[in-house]
């Protein structure tokens, strides 16, 4: 049985209701973070006391009784004339948590962890899942093994107490996941270590590849999706981004009632494509809406996306090459015939060739979605495409995506965050390796060069990494999305050293 943790909300009711609305903190993530001074209870019959009288302040009650969180790297400064390199060196010590961090009785929100681990920075406070793949790329080009060890154990610690990894370590993000990387930093540590990595962590591989297959036996075709798969005409299952918590998010509460207000839709299927969104990482896109800017048309749960199913692909390699070390050839045939199955799927409904190109599947309309995005990369990046296909698909990338700073995250601009004209990290390390696993050097050269000269150029004017950059105009920041671009920052930092110490080698 797999632990269950309340939510501030939960806890809080209708405080947390006031707070949020009354937007007594301009970022909902504040009072969603915050650390209460005494037992909820306590707090509550305080609060039901104090808001009937006419000097009552909400802001105060809630300084009294809670401590807000603080940004620790903010307070980081940036020494004059210091190479990147050595910045990045500087700043991990300061994004580093230790482990153990208890979240007592009073109920904080943090899930506390056995082992260190890197946050982000800025507002994320706490290790985040797929992010943190693209850290430990950085920390591994610095030789911080024992760092990305610990950050493993972390997530298969989570997987054993909740049944997968969470977006993050709150409890307000435990009812969804995020784009698994788990399998790919088993591997990354096993690089390191030996193939022994594979055995400790097999258990935790196969509780994560159990929650993204849960419900087979529920799905039929009248009602094909369930949770995380959608059964297709074929009776062959592929995966989409889900949430099992159809209600405003606790860290952007306001911004989601006030949304869900503006739309004549349920609120509740506003609430839940929302927080697919975010599980998968693209918190706000263009590709989840059926109209471009205009966020009450959000259908996440809607589309078969092309970078989630590469995902479970490569879960499901490394599930078939744990149990070829094990002797275990029954599960080992099981798993190659479900990688072949998912590749064959993938194409089938993702790849058009017409185009040229990997597409999202729209399994309500039964069409694939028309959204041009940098998820196309990663058939590419898992190297399960032949030559002809990826020439295609570096020729469509080049015309639609390709820009001065790297690679647009998608066509369109929105104002949203995960579009034009903004570039992310982990999208640039995607189509860096999809470049360099067909042999594009060249290209691959040249996008690693644009993206890191962005980087320093914003650094050597601001003295920091940030979460994301403007790409198609350089001398631009980025921006867009429901809060200010953030510094620190995690995959930034990892991305940047793991493409230098690439671009470094002799031989690719």
């Amino acid at each position: 049985m797999h632990q269950r943790f309340p939510t501030p909300d939960d806890i809080f009711g209708e405080l947390f209701v006031d707070v949020q609305l009354t937007r007594i903190f301009k970022d909902s993530k504040t009072f969603a973070d915050c650390l209460p001074r005494k037992r909820a209870e306590e707090i509550l019959r305080a609060y039901s006391i104090a808001k009937s009288k006419p000097t009552f302040s909400l802001f105060e009650f809630v300084m009294k009784y809670f401590t807000v969180p603080g940004e620790r790297e903010s307070d980081f400064t940036t020494e004059q004339n210091i190479d990147i390199k050595d910045h990045i060196a500087r700043l991990w010590p300061v994004l580093s948590r230790s482990g153990s961090e208890i979240s007592d009785e009073r109920k904080s929100s943090l899930i506390p962890l056995p082992f260190p681990y890197i946050v982000p920075g800025g507002r994320f406070r706490e290790i985040y899942y797929w992010d943190s793949y693209f850290t430990q790329l950085g920390l591994a080009a610095d030789g911080q093994w024992a760092m990305i060890e610990s950050m493993v154990k972390n997530f298969a610690y989570l997987i054993d107490m909740i049944g997968h990894v969470p977006n993050g370590n709150r409890t307000y993000f435990v009812s969804r996941s995020q784009p698994p990387f788990f399998a790919a930093m088993v591997e990354l540590l096993a690089s390191h270590f030996g193939d022994e990595v594979y055995q400790e962590f097999l258990g935790a591989l196969e509780k994560e590849y159990a929650f993204w297959m849960d419900g087979q036996q529920l799905t039929e075709l009248k009602q094909p999706d369930y949770r995380r798969l959608v059964r297709l005409a074929s009776g062959k299952f592929l995966n989409r981004y889900y949430d099992d918590h159809p209600k405003p998010r606790q860290e952007s509460f306001t911004e989601d009632v006030h949304l869900a207000g503006q739309s004549s839709r349920n609120a509740e299927d506003i609430y839940l494509n929302l927080r697919a969104a975010c599980e998968s990482g693209w918190d706000f896109s263009s590709r989840w809406c059926d109209i471009a800017g205009d966020l009450t048309t959000i259908r996440t749960t809607h589309f078969i996306p092309v970078d989630l199913n590469c995902c479970l692909l490569k879960l499901e390699a490394v599930l078939r090459r744990v149990y070829e070390l094990s002797g275990r050839t029954n599960e080992a045939t099981r798993m190659k015939a479900a990688y072949s199955t998912r590749i064959g799927l993938l194409t089938a409904y993702c790849w058009d060739a017409e185009q040229g190109y990997f597409f999202d599947y729209d399994f309500v309309k039964g069409k694939r979605s028309e959204s041009i995005h940098a998820a196309g990369l990663f058939p590419l990046f898992l190297q399960i495409v032949t030559h002809q296909v990826a020439d295609k698909v570096v020729n469509f990338v080049k015309k639609h995506l390709w820009a001065p700073g790297g690679i647009a995250t998608t066509s369109v601009r929105t104002g949203q965050q995960w579009d034009a004209p903004n570039g992310w990290a982990p999208l640039q390390w995607i189509a860096y390796r999809a470049l360099t696993n067909y042999g594009f050097n060249n290209d691959a050269d040249s996008l690693a060069n644009r993206w890191m000269d962005l980087n320093n150029r914003v650094f050597l004017e601001t003295g920091r990494l940030m979460e994301k950059y403007n790409v198609l105009d350089v001398n631009v920041l980025a921006g867009g999305g429901e809060y200010p671009v953030q510094d620190g920052f995690g995959w930034t930092n990892g991305v940047y050293l793991a493409m230098l110490k690439d671009q470094d080698e002799p031989e690719r």
